[in-house]
């Protein structure tokens, strides 16, 4: 059993790193890789001996935010030298311009009549949308204003792609790298590059199958996450796995698994996909690794 998509509370996740461990092992999961976004601050020697312990392989990951003009890409790096300077010096540029955007959407925010809580969102060291959409959501002082614009209380995803999102209200545009960037960044550092989600593509931004192929293709991607559960906005469970996994072998790619998990939730996939009877046969470890 394998889940090479795990969020810490280093980037936007709920647990630490060694409770990610503890529950993968709990859930039988003998394989994983923590992808937080843009820094590999989970990756600690005591991590390593921590799942040595419980009998867990550890395959040393990171997600790099990127874009396309106004379409934003995240791209997958496995067994990547976490001591790599290049690699380790631009996610730090990353994570400053992350840091530049809280302050910018922060404002238009409030602008828009919400409440948000800039001085405990400043101290998270790998800012996300999910954190500041999640101090939103769950400020009392902004309930008057959700149910006016939502007519219910949203989840972190409607949220974000109602008004964070491009063409949005709220929407700021973040200075980031291009997928093919963040591909060459991670081969330099020995890495494999998978696109993440890409069915989630589909939804997000109305692109077709044979568009997310070819950003695949063009950032040199070595495979595709594919056996991946999408949630979308009104919670609605797609599964486009079979469609996907033949995408990635008529194009000569390896597939890989993921439950890009964040924090338990009564839907969305856990650690290893265990809550929901997945089919990973065709997922070949040795080509990830």
């Amino acid at each position: 059993m394998i889940d090479l998509h795990i969020h810490t509370n280093k980037s936007d996740g709920m647990y630490t790193p060694r409770e990610i461990i503890d529950m993968a092992y709990s859930n039988g999961i003998n394989k994983i890789s923590i992808t937080d976004h843009d820094t590999l601050d989970a990756y600690t020697i005591d991590l390593f001996e921590y799942a040595k312990i419980k009998n867990i392989t550890i395959i040393p990951g990171i997600e790099i935010s990127t874009r396309i003009g106004n379409t934003k890409f995240h791209v997958l790096g496995y067994g990547v030298d976490i001591k790599n300077k290049k690699l380790l010096n631009e996610i730090k540029k990353l994570r400053n311009s992350r840091k530049i955007y809280l302050k910018n959407v922060s404002k238009k925010l409030i602008e828009y009549g919400y409440k948000v809580n800039i001085e405990k969102l400043e101290s998270i060291k790998s800012v996300t949308k999910a954190h500041i959409a999640n101090d939103v959501i769950s400020n009392i002082n902004n309930k008057e204003k959700l149910l006016n614009d939502f007519n219910h209380i949203p989840s972190m995803g409607e949220f974000i792609e109602t008004i964070m999102n491009n063409g949005c209200p709220c929407y700021v545009k973040k200075n980031t790298l291009a997928p093919k960037e963040a591909s060459v960044l991670i081969k330099q550092a020995g890495g494999k590059v998978v696109l993440a989600h890409p069915v989630a593509y589909e939804y997000e931004n109305n692109m077709t199958k044979e568009e997310i192929l070819k950003v695949a293709l063009d950032i040199n991607a070595d495979g595709l996450e594919t056996v991946y559960l999408y949630i979308d906005k009104n919670n609605r469970l797609i599964n486009e796995i079979d469609e996907w996994n033949k995408i990635a072998n008529d194009n000569n790619l390896f597939i890989t698994v993921g439950s890009d998990f964040h924090k338990t939730d009564e839907k969305k996939p856990l650690i290893g996909l265990n809550n929901y009877d997945i089919d990973i046969s065709d997922v070949d470890i040795h080509k990830i690794m």
